[in-house]
Order: structure tokens, then sequence, then C-alpha cells
């Protein structure tokens, strides 16, 4: 069973911008990138905003596992790549419900979303 985090968990659960780790696909270095993202119910929802064309989701693609820091709280977590249309509807809509709608606007492309949870 995964080992709680409660520092990091606190953090995501007021927080409203997350840096993801992921490793380059091409380079094999760590990229970090300033993310949205939403936490509910021990899972981690991600939305690329370039959709499938977003770098760090190619590099997810690749390599599955990724860092998280929240204000100084870090954890890994191993992602998966959501492509249902149903799924990822449903992300958008808990994205519409953390940021509003004019928030979601600003992703050009909403036809995949990433999924992780606490390891």
């Amino acid at each position: 069973m995964a080992k709680r985090n409660d520092a990091l968990e606190g953090r995501l659960s007021r927080d409203r911008e997350i840096t993801i780790t992921v490793t380059g696909r091409k380079s094999g270095r760590t990229i970090s990138i300033p993310i949205w993202f939403v936490w509910d119910d021990g899972k981690l929802y991600l939305l690329p905003v370039k959709g499938s064309d977003t770098q760090w989701y190619k590099n997810v693609l690749e390599n599955q596992s990724i860092r998280i820091d929240a204000g100084g709280a870090q954890s890994e977590l191993k992602v998966v790549a959501v492509t249902d249309a149903t799924q990822v509807k449903s992300v958008v809509e808990r994205f519409r419900g953390k940021y509003g709608t004019s928030g979601v606007n600003l992703y050009s492309k909403l036809d995949v979303a990433v999924v992780g949870q606490m390891r």
C-alpha cells in the first residue's frame, strides 16, 4: 500500500498549480513544468494545454513515472494517459469546477488527459 504523504496531500487540496518533472523521450533529461491540476479522492488529474500535441504529454507516453512538487512537498507518481472521450470529458469537467470555464478555455485541445495515483 502507498505511504501517505499528508504534507503533499494538504498542498494538493489547496494549491492551484504544481510543478511536474518528466523525462524527455529523446534527450533522457528531466524537464520541469508548472501546470494546473485537480486532486480528487487520492487521484491527480492533469490536462495537457495543447492536448496530445503537448510535449510533456508525449514524454509521459514514453515514461509514465513523473515527479510532482506542490510547494516543496514532493512525490513520485505513476500516471496513465486517458484517451477515451468520455473519461477525458470527466477530467475537463473537474478542471471547470476548479478553474472555471474561462480557465478551461485557455486549453487549445481537449483530446487527452493524464491520471496519476499516489504510490
